[in-house]
């Protein structure tokens, strides 16, 4: 069940953090004068709920376990952030983000195994 709740948690910090960065492009696209692109405010609302829902699973986990066992967990956001946003966003990863992320994950790694 643990490993569920931080499944969760985690999947609920991305899901905000792309859904938050959707809203924002829509903003920044309706501000140039594109009228089909104008901001949705379901988006925004969306992503202040999942954000929600995670802050508060980490809160419960936290009281639960160990920030040694939980962080590197929290390390793997950036990972999935990194490639969620080449799907949902069409954004480009660059060869030093690759990089950075391939170092997260040894790190990730690392201490998880520790």
């Amino acid at each position: 069940m643990t490993i569920f709740l931080i499944l969760l948690s985690l999947s609920t910090f991305v899901a905000g953090q792309l859904l938050l960065k959707m809203a924002l492009n829509r903003l920044e696209e309706a501000g140039k004068g594109d009228p089909r692109r104008r901001p949705v405010p379901w988006i925004f609302a969306a992503s202040i709920f999942t954000m929600a829902i995670s802050f508060f699973l980490s809160l419960g986990l936290l009281q639960k376990l160990d920030l040694s066992y939980l962080f590197p967990f929290q390390g793997l956001s950036v990972i999935i952030i990194a490639f969620s946003s080449v799907v949902f966003l069409k954004e480009r990863l660059s060869g030093t983000l690759i990089v950075g992320v391939v170092l997260i994950t040894a790190g990730v790694i690392l201490v998880s195994a520790s």
